[in-house]
């Protein structure tokens, strides 16, 4: 592997990480599934501290998604409000707010942009002056990025189970089906050649995720950034938690009945995802006898040979590497076929069917824009309910 980093950047040794030059806008790319969102919530949450460092967020959440959404030129989630460009522009004014001060964005979704054109169009309009911009990317193992991201794809609508879409994706060219943005998203040597051939590889920084290692990325940030170890802290995220087995099914096999009568996807946004997922995640923490997610042997397999490909192609592209790339070609132990079936808790059933019964209360279906049932307390929405079966009744 030729590189310009040392052995103990290599290894991901953040005492060992350069600092960016002070004024570099850097861009963390994602892709999905690599440590983003815990990135995102512990840089927001210590964006007031980063600024007396030196270090601004000039995005006004912890994920400026819209903007972004916006900016790569795709729609949002099913049933989600479409992003607008008015969304980037604004990202854009805040960005250029920090003048010359060091400034950090982080959205998986950079990942997703269709072309160098998109990407060159980002990079000019944050880079307000050349060679500002810095693009960083994380990188899992393959293997342990699948049962995630088919579970997020769930969430989205999705109606195959997981060992039909890894067939698919790993067996049935041209490896596009049911979701073209996986393999766009996490043919990783392909992601890192597209930003390097429009950025310069000398702007580009590669980390290899180490799962065993809880708070090295936040290290390696806080290193990257010149700021004081320890400052960056993991924030807990229940909503951001992957779905068992059970939980998966359910939806997928919800999915499916929602697809056959045809109803609107403004619905499923509201109160699938956002209203009976949303407080499923939000009050249900699974325990060690659920069934997580099981890759079969054969997978695994498939994943390590594409991981050791794209290790090999990233090391001869001349951008830095931070941690140890034969990581890329690791993954979780194979799924045995012995685990017990994916039974869900009558609980946690309920729960999910609460969700969706509050989010139909709080939230009417015609409202464009409305709060979702999690940014509503739990009196707000038995109140509503009740207020809304009371007068159902009188109708009646």
């Amino acid at each position: 592997m030729e590189t310009d980093c040392t052995r103990d950047e290599l290894r991901g040794n953040p005492a060992a990480i350069a600092p960016l030059p002070a004024g570099t806008r850097l861009l963390h790319i994602g892709p999905h599934k690599t440590g983003t969102t815990s990135i995102q919530g512990a840089l927001f949450a210590a964006k007031d501290e980063m600024a007396r460092h030196g270090v601004e967020w000039p995005a006004g959440t912890r994920h400026p998604m819209e903007a972004v959404l916006a900016a790569c030129a795709r729609t949002g989630m099913l049933g989600d409000t479409p992003p607008t460009e008015r969304h980037w522009q604004r990202l854009l004014e805040q960005v250029r707010a920090t003048g010359r001060r060091t400034s950090v964005l982080s959205s998986e979704f950079f990942a997703d942009a269709p072309d160098d054109g998109t990407i060159g169009r980002i990079v000019e309009q944050l880079d307000g002056d050349r060679g500002r911009v810095h693009v960083l990317v994380t990188l899992r193992p393959l293997a342990r990025i699948m049962p995630s991201q088919w579970q997020q794809y769930v969430q989205n609508g999705l109606r195959m189970g997981y060992e039909d879409w890894l067939t698919h994706l790993l067996r049935k060219p041209p490896y596009e089906k049911p979701n073209p943005s996986f393999w766009h998203r996490h043919r990783h040597d392909r992601l890192v050649e597209r930003w390097a051939r429009v950025a310069g590889a000398e702007r580009v920084t590669v980390v290899v995720v180490d799962d065993t290692d809880r708070e090295g990325l936040m290290r390696t940030f806080e290193a990257l950034l010149g700021l004081p170890k320890g400052l960056l802290s993991p924030v807990p995220d229940t909503a951001n938690r992957s779905l068992t087995l059970a939980e998966t099914e359910m939806l997928r096999n919800l999915n499916k009945e929602f697809r056959a009568n045809e109803l609107p996807p403004e619905l499923y946004s509201r109160l699938v995802r956002n209203g009976a997922v949303m407080h499923m995640k939000n009050t249900c923490t699974p325990g060690p006898g659920d069934v997580k997610i099981g890759t079969p042997r054969w997978a695994v397999e498939a994943a390590a040979g594409i991981g050791a490909e794209m290790a090999e192609r990233i090391g001869g592209m001349g951008v830095r590497v931070l941690g140890d790339m034969r990581l890329l070609s690791a993954g979780p132990e194979p799924a045995t076929g012995t685990e017990a079936g994916p039974r869900i808790a009558p609980e946690v059933a309920a729960r999910a069917l609460y969700g969706a019964l509050a989010a139909a209360a709080a939230v009417p279906v015609g409202q464009v824009r409305a709060r979702t049932v999690h940014q509503a307390s739990s009196g707000e929405l038995v109140r509503v309910l009740g207020h809304r079966c009371l007068k159902r009744l009188r109708l009646r």
